[in-house]
């Protein structure tokens, strides 16, 4: 009797691993086509946004050749430098940001404390470009909008308010002991060395984690960017390009290459999250401990 049991159970629990694992198949194939189709574009020959056919009748790497190479209309290469030099000096400055604020949440007492927290939280609820007609009013004012200031207005969007981001790494710095802290404090280091020497060097997977996200917030955002840019061209970033790619004189001989250029812009942050895979979700277990 037991040994029927026990075989109706396995039975039963084979069955339920076999639906659960062919209905995970469907959604790994449902989003896994999109990117599928994108890359096979990319490589078509056939010219235009509209074919009679899923895979491409014959295939090419003029795509690619020409996305670098015919920058008379669109310069896709300065986009991506653009983009690039943006994103790398908002991550820095957002970085800094997000875990100097996280740290003082987590290891310093002061009156206003719990207030800010909530305020933060709050704040959090509204999306940011409820605020980008006020913000480039703002920079206009203080000539910002204007030629290269553009890249140096886009870093402060990005950055400036990144320490309101703070509740992940401030979760994962209260799971590192105090009693290190109060140990350092007792040999007499200083708060700023104590950050720099013992929590910076034992908070790898956050900082690993922050910096995948801050990085990511230039990469690809697109509102702020066209809000700021208007019709700077020369300071456009790849979001605004690929855009401009699709738009109704282009599109017949660019759809093509945005495909490409969509495979290009995707591939370093594919490699990105890959290689940062495993910090990325060690930083975001220790949030959810703290």
């Amino acid at each position: 009797m037991a040994k029927q049991i026990t075989k109706s159970y396995k039975t039963k629990k084979r069955i339920k691993n076999v639906i659960v694992h062919a209905f995970l198949a469907v959604l790994a194939a449902v989003w896994l086509l999109p990117i599928f189709w994108v890359i096979l574009t990319s490589f078509r020959a056939d010219p235009g946004s509209y074919v009679d056919t899923f895979f491409p009748k014959s295939y090419t790497l003029d795509n690619y050749v020409k996305l670098f190479t015919d920058t008379n209309i669109l310069n896709f290469p300065k986009m991506f430098l653009n983009t690039l030099v943006i994103a790398i000096f908002s991550c820095i400055i957002s970085c800094f940001f997000v875990l100097s604020v996280a740290y003082c949440m987590s290891r310093l007492r002061f009156k206003l404390r719990k207030p800010f927290m909530n305020i933060a939280m709050i704040l959090g609820l509204f999306p940011g470009f409820m605020s980008m007609i006020a913000v480039y009013y703002i920079l206009k004012t203080l000539g910002l909008s204007e030629g290269g200031m553009i890249r140096v207005a886009l870093v402060l969007v990005y950055s400036a308010g990144s320490g309101m981001g703070f509740y992940i790494a401030k979760g994962f710095f209260d799971t590192i002991p105090k009693a290190i802290d109060e140990a350092a404090y007792i040999d007499g280091a200083t708060k700023w060395q104590v950050f720099t020497k013992l929590t910076i060097p034992l908070s790898k997977p956050i900082i690993v984690y922050t910096v995948l996200t801050s990085f990511l917030a230039p990469w690809l955002d697109f509102i702020f960017a066209k809000v700021i840019c208007r019709a700077n061209s020369d300071y456009y970033t790849v979001a605004i390009g690929l855009w401009n790619m699709l738009s109704k004189e282009y599109i017949d001989v660019w759809y093509t290459r945005f495909a490409a250029g969509a495979v290009c812009v995707s591939i370093p942050i594919a490699i990105l999250f890959v290689y940062l895979q495993r910090y990325y979700a060690e930083g975001m277990s220790g949030a959810v401990k703290g």
